[in-house]
């Protein structure tokens, strides 16, 4: 038996005006982080840009972010998640699930435990959960995104048909944006349309690898164990949404310049290297673009990594203003083998001595 705790809200981007006692902000930048439920019902979205979620809610009120109790509160949250059973994995910030299977015995009943940990968050931590509980992980996360706030649901595979099958498809745990458009378009609306469509139809719509994980989805079906030790990473990333768009070169470099530093520093904490380095951006009419390069040899030092990604940006960029920069390295290597030349190359020697200064300060 599986438990999904998620998305306990504190401060929240976007209200409505049903609960406008929070001080209004003039924010027309910038994107909505979360939205309350009452901005739900106006049509407010997760991710779209803040002009759009004030036409769709002229009175909407704009909470700023307070990351430093976020975090706080979501320690306190899996604290008390993690005395119930030692198989926790956390899956974000916000959300945990917890493996009861082998708990049965001091917990015999997974609705009446559920609901004791919801209220204990409740009471002792002043926030409220969700809590979905199903065979597997994809049946607990579904069920912990219905009716909300501060409720308890079940989704066991009896249940599939009725509680899961009419919701819109693109309800389905990742099932994305542009999967969900083309499952329209081929008149597949519901969970219920994926489950029962032919798996041949879907392969040549998504691609075999999306189309059976959707299929499998929507039908309840799912083997990921719950894991609570963290796997090594299979890549590194940063991405940052600006608040003014970025517009020229040197803008773009000295973000990048920024996110090759963390990655970098992250990979080498954990005596990793890479072959492939990435740049993604968003533009200002959100249309996204990536492009990657496989390196000759692996690396750890920031400024290749850096070097790498200017170049990308001047095959890739065509000037138009960008809302969203990112960096990725991927294609990872932790035998710690090096491939030696026998020209020293000085430069690169030095680079990596500037890069574990670096690194010791920051420790």
């Amino acid at each position: 038996m599986l438990f999904s705790f998620a998305k306990f809200k504190i401060n929240c981007i976007s209200f409505c005006s049903d609960i406008s006692h929070h001080r209004r902000i003039s924010i027309k930048t910038g994107i909505v982080v979360a939205k309350s439920i009452p901005a739900k019902k106006y049509g407010v979205t997760t991710g779209e840009p803040m002009a759009m979620a004030i036409r769709k809610c002229p009175d909407i009120v704009s909470v700023p972010a307070d990351f430093d109790l976020y975090v706080k509160c979501s320690h306190a949250f899996k604290a008390i998640c993690s005395e119930y059973t030692p198989a926790m994995e956390s899956f974000s910030i916000d959300e945990v699930f917890l493996d009861m299977s082998g708990m049965k015995n001091i917990y015999p009943d997974p609705v009446a435990t559920a609901c004791q940990i919801k209220d204990r968050i409740r009471d002792e931590l002043g926030f409220t959960v969700n809590v979905g509980i199903g065979r597997n992980k994809l049946c607990a996360k579904m069920a912990s995104d219905f009716e909300k706030p501060d409720k308890v649901h079940t989704l066991y595979p009896e249940e599939i048909k009725a509680k899961m099958w009419p919701l819109p498809v693109g309800e389905l745990f990742s099932c994305g944006k542009a999967s969900t458009q083309k499952l329209l378009n081929a008149r597949i609306s519901t969970i219920g349309d994926l489950a029962q469509a032919d798996l041949g139809q879907l392969k040549y719509l998504l691609g075999e690898k999306t189309a059976i994980q959707l299929s499998n989805y929507a039908n309840g079906i799912d083997e990921s164990p719950v894991q609570p030790v963290r796997e090594e990473a299979k890549g590194y990333s940063a991405e940052t949404t600006v608040e003014e768009n970025l517009e020229t070169t040197d803008s773009i470099n000295k973000m990048l310049l920024a996110q090759a530093d963390v990655v970098t520093a992250r990979m080498r904490a954990e005596g990793a290297k890479c072959r492939c380095v990435g740049v993604t951006f968003r533009t200002t009419e959100f249309k996204n673009k990536s492009h990657q390069r496989k390196l000759p040899e692996t690396t750890d030092v920031t400024e290749v990594v850096y070097n790498v990604d200017k170049e990308l940006i001047e095959e890739s960029w065509d000037g138009q203003p960008l809302r969203l920069i990112g960096l990725s390295i991927t294609d990872i290597d932790r035998d710690g083998f090096e491939q030696m030349s026998l020209i020293v190359d000085e430069r690169k020697e030095k680079m990596k001595k500037l890069d574990a200064a670096l690194d010791n300060i920051r420790g």
